[in-house]
C-alpha cells in the first residue's frame, strides 16, 4: 500500500526518452471502484505546481512500468 503523501515525493520518469517529467502532484480516480486512473504531473515551467503556461502531464495508470523506493517510472509516447 502507498500513501499520496509517499507517491508525490518520486520523481516521474519516462523510459521511453530518459526525460525527467517532475513529480506528481495530484490523483485522478474512479469514484465507483476507488481505483487510481491517472497520475498528474505539472508541466516544466509551473511554479508550486499551479503558476505558468501549460497543461499538465495526465499520466494514465497503465502507462506506469514501475514504482521504486526514490521514481516512477513510465513509458509514455508524448
Amino acid at each position: 500500500m502507498l500513501r499520496f503523501s509517499e507517491l508525490k515525493c518520486k520523481e516521474v520518469i519516462n523510459i521511453k526518452d530518459g526525460n525527467k517529467l517532475g513529480f506528481v502532484s495530484d490523483i485522478e480516480f474512479d469514484c465507483k471502484t476507488g481505483e487510481v486512473c491517472a497520475i498528474i504531473v505539472p508541466c516544466e515551467g509551473k511554479f508550486l505546481g499551479v503558476f505558468g503556461k501549460g497543461d499538465d502531464y495526465r499520466i494514465p495508470y497503465c502507462k506506469i512500468e514501475k514504482i521504486g523506493d526514490d521514481v516512477i517510472l513510465v513509458c509514455c509516447d508524448d
